[in-house]
């Protein structure tokens, strides 16, 4: 038997063997995790709210909020959302540069490592 071909599979069995599953996530989005503002009127700016339910059999926190640009500013309830509540994650957009935009929001929670991923999109067309 060929030592590389031993080494490839001792390898491929050892990856498997310490692979972890995927986290499930601790929250259902009641609304759609991506939202179209459609066209918006420059300077003025618009905002959305995203709303989840806590599926985790204890409270559930916001750890963080992160945005792809600082002309999306989020906002959040620093408390813990209850099991089978609802939490709010509002995601403000300064229109002030003309055009399409596409911006990613990722949403942090305490003890959840990968951060589910909000978008928020829109056309930002003059005054």
């Amino acid at each position: 038997m060929n030592i590389r071909f031993l080494i490839l599979i001792l390898l491929a069995v050892s990856i498997l063997a310490f692979r972890q599953p995927a986290a499930e996530s601790k929250v259902e989005w009641l609304t759609p995790d991506s939202f179209d503002f459609g066209d918006v009127t420059r300077n003025k700016p618009v905002s959305h709210e995203f709303r989840f339910r806590n599926l985790s059999g204890q409270a559930l926190i916001v750890d963080n909020v992160r945005t792809s640009c600082g002309c999306t500013v989020p906002d959040w309830d620093k408390a813990a959302v209850p099991p089978d509540s609802v939490g709010i994650i509002s995601v403000e957009y300064d229109a002030r540069s003309l055009g399409y935009f596409l911006k990613k929001v990722k949403v942090y929670f305490n003890g959840q490592r990968r951060a589910e991923v909000l978008y928020i999109e829109g056309d930002v067309v003059g005054e």
